[in-house]
């Protein structure tokens, strides 16, 4: 009898579709929608963490609200190398990006302004219910393209507040935010009345706020067929010993159709409780008319323990 297989490799299809709608005004103002169409369902319903967004752009800078990046996010880069099927290249827990986005609902307000090579940008997302012990998130940044290299340097704060938790009794549960941990729940044990008693009411939970505060710069180069950049970030929160800081180093190769890349990243917690490192390798050869092959591969660990990898390969066609 032959031994069951017990690899996990599987196939993997995914179509994404985006439409964009655009128009101006007649004072020369640009405005426009960008829509996944896996969320056209959504269109309409607010507070919903829907990837779609509107822009208004002028003279006086860009004013984008919905699935957008925050201030900092905006303002710092970080190099993945080419994409792949299954996201490789930011999938692995090094990879640390969103910088405090996506704290609340996901929806963001940004303004930007770029005068030759320096931008600037402001953002907010905010509390869809007001609440005593949290307050609306923020950010700032700003870039300054100088040649081939451009810095970046930005500032973002948040509050972070534990979903509901049925865990065992006496243990804790932990919210990430950027995979910071940013807020502890204590689980308190409920006596149970009968066997049929929902066991969301075995162990009730006590929430907690935390504030978080993220500062970071970044600086990136095109040197010829290479681009690198180095990103540094420094976590501050309100929750006892959970101050952290963050390194991603990233480059990327051109040579005719083929491109190759590499990126690794250090989430380095004050107690070490919460460290996260990881790496991926991509590789993408172009075979014109949209049609690209694309490779990617994966690993990632937590607390010095390995937590996996995975890889990819496949042909990603753009129409």
């Amino acid at each position: 009898m032959d031994a069951k297989d017990t690899s996990n490799t599987q196939l993997h299809t995914d179509v994404d579709v985006t439409f964009s709608m655009t128009g101006e005004t007649d004072g020369g103002l640009s405005f426009g929608v960008s829509v996944d169409l896996d969320e056209a369902g959504k269109l309409g319903v607010t507070n919903t963490d829907s990837d779609y967004n509107m822009f208004l752009s002028g003279a006086f800078g860009t004013l984008t609200v919905g699935d957008t990046d925050g201030a900092m996010d905006f303002a710092m880069t970080e190099i993945l190398g080419p994409g792949s099927l299954t996201d490789s290249e930011t999938g692995h827990e090094g990879f640390k990006g969103s910088y405090l986005d996506g704290s609340y609902d996901g929806q963001i307000a940004r303004f930007d302004y770029t005068a030759g090579d320096l931008s600037v940008a402001i953002s907010t997302e905010m509390l869809d219910t007001d609440t005593a012990d949290r307050s609306n998130g923020y950010g700032l940044g700003v870039k300054y393209a100088m040649g081939n290299i451009t810095f970046g340097a930005g500032y973002q704060k948040a509050d972070s507040l534990s979903a509901a938790f049925g865990g065992a009794a006496g243990s804790d549960a932990v919210t990430a935010v950027d995979g910071l941990a940013a807020d502890l729940t204590t689980t308190t044990s409920v006596a149970a009345t009968n066997i049929v008693q929902p066991i969301a009411a075995v162990n009730a939970v006590t929430r907690s706020v935390a504030d978080v505060k993220a500062t970071g710069a970044s600086v990136s180069g095109t040197f010829g067929a290479v681009t690198a950049g180095l990103a540094y970030t420094s976590y501050d929160s309100s929750v006892a010993n959970f101050d952290a800081t963050h390194t991603h180093l990233g480059v990327s190769y051109t040579q005719g159709a083929m491109t190759l890349g590499a990126n690794i990243g250090n989430f380095d917690s004050k107690t070490n409780e919460q460290d996260r490192d990881g790496y991926a390798i991509t590789a993408n050869y172009s075979l014109g008319g949209g049609a690209t092959v694309q490779a990617g591969y994966e690993s990632s660990e937590r607390n010095n323990v390995d937590n996996g990898s995975s890889w990819s390969l496949g042909i990603a066609m753009a129409f």
